[in-house]
């Protein structure tokens, strides 16, 4: 059996910064996948350039926010929550004009015992790959920055390798 690595960077269309950086890395060859903000400032510039770089794969990073427009972290209410993931997801397609190749969610919020079922009923809906619940193996410790300061010597193939090795 092959096994292929995939190297996902969150937040595209986060800023303008952010865009460029992902699209740079992934021409460069380090960067395989990315996760859309269908709802932040510069998604409409990071689909964009999307375009330019085919082979990229891009998944809807879903940012849920509460009431008040806050990363949600309170109670979750109703069926609020579907519909706002439902609403990112057609955003997403509206802006891409395809499908997301995978789900995940901004500050891995689809962890959350509450939302988790909404994010489960989209991702067999539309049969996507989601993150820590499909086959895909997640490293959660690849980073590069924790406690507030960057780590660059880690964002390395060397150091990817041997982190892959002592996991497996």
């Amino acid at each position: 059996m092959m096994k292929s690595l995939i190297v996902n960077g969150d937040d595209f269309g986060a800023s303008r910064g952010i865009n460029r950086g992902i699209i740079e890395a992934h021409r460069r060859g380090i960067l395989t996948s990315t996760s859309l903000i269908a709802n932040a400032p510069w998604s409409e510039e990071a689909a964009l350039l999307s375009r330019t770089v085919p082979d990229l794969s891009v998944g809807l990073h879903a940012h849920i926010l509460d009431e008040a427009r806050e990363p949600a972290a309170g109670p979750v209410a109703g069926d609020g929550y579907r519909a706002e993931l439902h609403g990112q997801f057609l955003r997403f397609q509206q802006l891409m004009g395809r499908p997301p190749t995978h789900l995940d969610s901004h500050h891995n919020v689809h962890r959350d015992p509450r939302l988790l079922p909404h994010f489960l009923d989209l991702a067999r809906q539309y049969r996507l790959p989601m993150r820590e619940h499909s086959p895909v193996r997640y490293f959660s410790k690849f980073y590069g920055q924790w406690g507030g300061e960057r780590h660059l010597e880690q964002i390395r193939v060397e150091s990817l390798v041997r982190m892959l090795e002592t996991e497996i």
